[in-house]
């Protein structure tokens, strides 16, 4: 596994930077801030009637959306993306997850990330400023450039779309 420099800055509210787990872990855990005039928790949803802003500890109905920043801003380094994937424990114990997964970090963006989360579990979930709220993954973009041709190559799936593999759930 190799490592590069990421420059980090602690932004107000920060509980802690993000931090890998273990020598294996691909994601860094990322944590909820404490909620500033500058950077609030936003409650968003047909219930929540828009924007929001909440302070933490929240909870998250079930099917509503809670934006909660991490305290922190990047300097990706170009050719890459930080992208923002769910925890899984999360996703498995409570039905949280990242609404727009993965969320991706572009190595242009200077600004403060918050994650999106979304509850697709029966119960309200409590998120509180310092909980594990997502992960972080840096990640080699490669760009397509674009050929426009009147016929694509054929294949043995063809146009199959969704299930046309195989069997599902």
């Amino acid at each position: 596994m190799s490592t590069m420099r990421l420059k980090i800055k602690r932004l107000p509210g920060c509980v802690q930077l993000p931090q890998y787990q273990t020598d294996g872990s691909a994601g860094m855990d990322v944590y909820a801030a404490k909620p500033t005039d500058d950077h609030p928790w936003v409650r968003l949803g047909r219930d929540a009637g828009g924007f929001i802003p909440v302070d933490g500890p929240a909870l998250i109905w079930p099917g509503q959306r809670l934006v909660v920043p991490i305290g922190c801003a990047f300097a990706v380094p170009g050719r890459y993306e930080l992208q923002v994937r769910p925890r899984s424990g999360l996703a498995r114990k409570r039905g949280l997850t990242v609404a727009n997964s993965p969320g991706t970090i572009d190595s242009d963006y200077r600004g403060p990330v918050a994650v999106v989360l979304i509850n697709h579990g029966a119960e309200s979930v409590a998120i509180a400023p310092g909980d594990r709220i997502a992960q972080l993954v840096m990640a080699p973009v490669v760009r397509a450039r674009l050929h426009e041709v009147d016929v694509l190559p054929s294949t043995q799936r063809g146009s199959g779309g969704f299930g046309s593999t195989g069997e599902g759930l």
